[in-house]
């Protein structure tokens, strides 16, 4: 499989060859689907809570006679069937969202998204992608002769340049090989990919 090496103007110049077991692969929906789901998941930090019916706050008394009134009998105000009672089974900040996902399929599922991605022509290389200086609109600008206006940049490494450079542009990401996660790569329009990337992308999900 190859790949289109783009120069500053966003037009193929040259390809690059690639493993095929990581760019070429079947796309398997279910899988992708499974690897988002469990990538947002255990992104999740589980703060949110509730109160149930002993954390309200709330009087004990009976609020109002057990008979003669034609109302269904009640107890406490904190009563979950009460309009600010405690909730019956209560979002709790330690409960736990984490879904475990093999090695094995995250690496498939990771090379599915890649090669769908280069079929359908949103997976482009280039030589290099560093600034000089650490300016937003000049990486802006750069973006803009590729005619790029959402795209996700992996390099090899990211200097301090390129950080300060991208990190104002809300329809640009930038990110190391090992931080690529599924859903930046299918939230944006385009990856670009540095060459000396590729060889990393390659050795962690062939």
């Amino acid at each position: 499989m190859k790949i289109d090496i783009l120069n500053e103007q966003g037009q193929p110049v040259s390809t690059i060859e690639v493993a095929d077991a990581v760019f070429a692969r079947e796309y398997n929906q279910s899988l992708v689907h499974q690897l988002v789901v469990s990538f947002q998941a255990n992104a999740r930090q589980g703060t949110r809570a509730q109160k149930d019916r002993a954390q309200v706050h709330h009087s004990t008394k009976k609020p109002f006679k057990q008979k003669g009134t034609g109302r269904a009998r009640a107890g406490m105000t904190s009563s979950p069937l009460w309009r600010g009672g405690g909730r019956i089974f209560p979002n709790m900040p330690d409960e736990n969202f984490q879904q475990k996902l093999n090695k094995k399929m995250y690496r498939a599922g990771m090379s599915c998204i890649l090669s769908q991605l280069l079929r359908e022509g949103r997976l482009a290389a280039v030589e290099s992608v560093a600034v000089d200086t650490p300016k937003t609109k000049v990486l802006a600008a750069k973006f803009r002769a590729m005619q790029l206006d959402s795209v996700l940049v992996i390099a090899p490494e990211i200097d301090e340049n390129l950080y300060l450079a991208s990190r104002n542009l809300p329809h640009v990401g930038v990110v190391e090989p090992k931080h690529a996660d599924p859903v930046s790569l299918l939230r944006f329009r385009k990856v670009l990919v540095a060459c000396p990337a590729l060889a990393t992308l390659q050795e962690m999900f062939a």
